[in-house]
């Protein structure tokens, strides 16, 4: 089963070094990782799916909470929300432009770059529209390829501020 984790950490040096070696060093395979700071400059967003049934994914959840610096941590997975990846693809293009940017358009996809005989195309969707993308680029030649990882976001009004698990690491805010 694929899970969707989203945590909130302290956007401190060495988290992601900590996290992913962690759960590394029990065996626990990452499929996709992303970190990047939030509205909050002081905290960053992890978001990682991890295969594994429910006593997996209760494994890494628990491993998680361990973490000082991890301030929530939440399987958004078994609720309703938006997952994106972006990809950079670089083509072959030699006599072919017109035939890849009509593709590109279809997925939504933009050329950002166009050089001699090549050309990369920017495209961001779910990871099927991704990889289905990929394979009508590989007759074409993909030179170079480049993607982000998932990133996700729960619909509607429930932010992760508000997790159904919080670790009890969440920062003390001053109050005035």
């Amino acid at each position: 089963m694929r899970h969707v984790l989203s945590a909130i950490v302290q956007n401190v040096p060495g988290v992601l070094a900590h996290i992913s070696g962690m759960l590394a060093s029990r065996g626990y395979n990452i499929d996709s990782l992303t970190v990047g700071e939030t509205e909050t400059p002081s905290l960053s967003r992890m978001t990682f799916v991890v295969m594994g049934d429910d006593t997996v994914l209760d494994q890494v959840r628990k491993q998680l909470t361990k973490i000082v610096t991890v301030v929530k941590v939440v399987d958004i997975s078994s609720q309703e929300y938006v997952e994106r990846d972006l990809m950079l693809i670089k083509i072959r293009a030699a006599g072919k432009r017109s035939e890849i940017r009509e593709l590109a358009e279809i997925f939504r996809g933009r050329i950002v770059d166009v050089a001699d005989g090549e050309v990369i195309v920017e495209i961001s969707g779910q990871e099927k529209k991704i990889e289905a993308f990929i394979d009508l680029m590989r007759p074409f030649g993909i030179v170079e390829l480049a993607r982000t990882g998932r990133i996700a976001m729960v619909r509607g009004g429930h932010p992760i501020e508000e997790p159904p698990f919080d670790t009890g690491n969440t920062p003390k805010r001053n109050s005035c």
